[in-house]
C-alpha cells in the first residue's frame, strides 16, 4: 500500500472505506513505537523491500533523534538475517548467503 509519502511499502496499513481514515504502520507498531506520518517521508523499509525480498530477513525498527535535527523523528532500521544467524550491514544487498550468485559476471572490452 502507498504510504503518504507516496511510497509503496508492505507494512504501512490505510483504511479508508467509508469515510473511515484509518492509517498505521504495522513494523512500528509490532515493535512498540509511535508512528506519525512524518516518519513516512524519511524511512529507509520501503526502499529495502523493493531492493530485497528475503524471506529470512527480518527489520527491526526503531524510531530515533539525529543530533543534527533536533526536533525532526527518523525510523532507522536494523536487519537480522533468521537463516545464518547473523545481523546483515546491508539490508538493501542482504546477508550474502541466502541468495548467492551463481556464476561471476566479466566484462571484457
Amino acid at each position: 500500500m502507498k504510504t503518504p509519502a507516496g511510497k509503496e511499502c508492505p507494512h504501512f496499513y490505510g483504511d479508508y472505506f467509508r469515510g473511515r481514515n484509518v492509517e498505521e504502520c504495522r513494523l512500528l507498531k509490532a515493535a512498540g513505537e509511535q508512528w506519525t506520518r512524518d516518519l513516512c517521508a524519511s524511512c529507509p523499509v520501503p526502499e529495502i523491500s523493493m531492493a530485497n525480498a528475503c524471506e529470512f530477513m527480518k527489520l527491526r525498527p526503531r524510531v530515533s533523534r539525529p543530533l543534527s535535527a533536533a526536533f525532526m523523528r527518523r525510523v532507522q532500521v536494523q536487519a537480522f538475517c533468521e537463516k545464518s544467524q547473523k545481523a546483515v550491514r546491508e539490508p538493501q544487498v542482504g546477508c550474502g548467503e541466502c541468495h548467492v550468485l551463481p556464476f561471476k559476471f566479466e566484462v571484457k572490452s
